[in-house]
C-alpha cells in the first residue's frame, strides 16, 4: 500500500509523576511525541506504511526521538539530522476542576531552524499517496510555514491526498497570524480535520443561528459547517470533532464527517481520562485509515471516534491500540470488562 507521509516536530515531553504540579516535582517522566508523529505511530500500528518527516539533532537525544518512532514501526528514513537541540514541552496533568497545563521550550530547536533545502520532497513523496500536517507545524516559524506550503503544494500537484488538522495553539502564534497562514494553505488541502471553534477562528466559518446540543453544534449545524467549508475551500472531506469538558478527568466526545453532500455521525463517548494528549491525533489517524481503506463514511467516523476515545486510556502522546481493539469499541463493546 502507498505510504502516508506526516510532517511536523517531534518533541521530548517531560511530566511530573501522577497528578503532581510543576512546583511539587522532583522528577519528570520522559516520552516523545508531537501531532504528526502521533498520527504516524497510529497508522503504523494499523499496518500502514507511515513515513514521518522532521528534523532532529544528530546527538543522543535526537537519536532517542528517532528510536521512539522506530519502536512502533514508523519509517524514520526521511528524518533529517542537524541543529543543536530537540524541542521540549512540559505537561502538568489536570485533575477535577484544575486544568492541565503545557509549557513549551522549543525556541531554537532543530525543527524551528530548519531550512527548505533540508527536505527533498520529490524523494520523500516517492511511493506515497497521502501527505498530512497540522496547524502546529507552520506555527513553529516563518520557515516552517513556507516549507509546509511547499510540501502541500507539491503533494497536491502530484495528485496525493493532503490532510490538515487545523490545530491552533495560542502559545505559539497570534490568532491573526494563524488566520493568514492557515487560510493560505487550504487551497492544497483535500481533507480538513477541525473543531467548531478553530473553524470559526481561523477560517471564519459562520455557524450562527444553528442550535447547539451539549454546548456543541447539533447535526444540522455540523452539516452546514461541513458544506460551507467544502464549498469555500474545495475540501473533499471535512471531519468535525466535538468535545464537552465536564472536568479535567471526564469528557464527552463525538464526531461527524461530511463528504460530497453526505454526513455521518459517531456515537457519543463519556470518558474518564488517563491522558488526553494525542487524542485528536488518534482521531485524525482514524480518518486517514478509514479513507485509505475505502471504508464508508459511517464506518470511518465510527472507527476514528473510537480510536480517539481509546487514546484517552493510554499514558503518553501516542495511541497504542490495534485495529481489532478499535473496531471492538466501535461495534458497541465498551464495558471495559476484563478479557479472559
Amino acid at each position: 500500500m502507498a505510504a502516508v507521509v506526516t510532517f511536523g516536530e517531534i518533541m521530548l515531553r517531560l511530566a511530573p509523576e501522577g497528578m503532581d504540579r510543576f512546583v511539587q516535582a522532583d522528577s519528570f517522566g520522559a516520552v516523545y511525541g508531537g501531532g504528526e508523529a502521533n498520527v504516524a505511530v497510529s497508522l503504523a500500528g494499523y499496518g500502514m506504511d507511515a513515513r514521518y518527516v522532521t528534523k532532529v539533532p544528530a546527538h543522543e537525544i535526537g537519536q532517542a526521538a528517532v528510536n521512539a518512532m522506530r519502536r512502533y514501526g514508523v519509517d524514520t528514513g526521511y528524518m533529517v539530522r542537524g541543529g543543536d537541540r530537540l524541542g521540549i514541552y512540559f505537561l502538568e496533568r489536570g485533575a477535577s476542576q484544575r486544568p492541565a497545563k503545557v509549557i513549551y521550550d522549543r525556541k531554537g530547536s532543530a525543527m524551528a531552524l530548519a531550512q527548505p533545502s533540508d527536505f527533498n520532497w520529490e524523494m520523500i513523496f516517492d511511493g506515497a499517496n497521502w501527505f498530512h500536517f497540522s496547524g502546529i507545524t507552520p506555527a513553529i516559524g516563518k520557515n516552517l510555514a513556507q516549507i509546509t506550503e511547499n510540501a502541500a503544494a507539491m503533494a497536491h500537484q502530484k495528485g496525493m491526498m493532503v490532510s490538515c488538522d487545523l490545530n491552533y495553539r495560542s502559545k505559539m502564534w497570534t490568532l491573526e497570524e494563524a488566520k493568514v497562514v492557515m487560510a493560505g494553505l487550504m487551497g492544497n488541502v483535500d481533507v480538513l480535520i477541525t473543531n467548531e471553534m478553530h473553524a470559526q477562528q481561523l477560517l471564519e466559518a459562520d455557524v450562527s443561528g444553528y442550535p447547539t446540543e451539549d454546548t456543541n453544534l447539533g447535526q444540522e449545524g455540523c452539516a452546514a459547517l461541513g458544506r460551507s467549508l467544502s464549498e469555500r475551500y474545495g475540501f473533499r472531506t471535512v471531519a468535525i470533532t466535538q468535545r464537552r469538558s465536564l472536568s479535567a478527568d471526564d469528557n464527552r466526545f463525538k464526531a461527524a464527517i461530511y463528504s460530497k453532500g453526505e454526513i455521518a455521525f459517531s456515537t457519543q463517548y463519556t470518558m474518564h481520562m488517563v491522558d488526553r494528549v494525542g487524542s485528536g491525533d488518534a482521531f485524525t489517524a482514524g480518518v486517514i485509515y478509514g479513507m485509505k481503506e475505502g471504508l464508508s463514511l459511517q464506518q470511518t467516523v465510527d472507527f476514528a471516534a473510537a480510536a480517539c476515545c481509546l487514546k484517552h486510556t493510554i499514558n503518553g502522546d501516542v495511541n497504542l491500540m490495534s485495529t481489532a481493539e478499535v473496531w471492538e469499541l466501535a461495534s458497541g463493546s465498551g464495558s471495559g470488562s476484563v478479557q479472559r
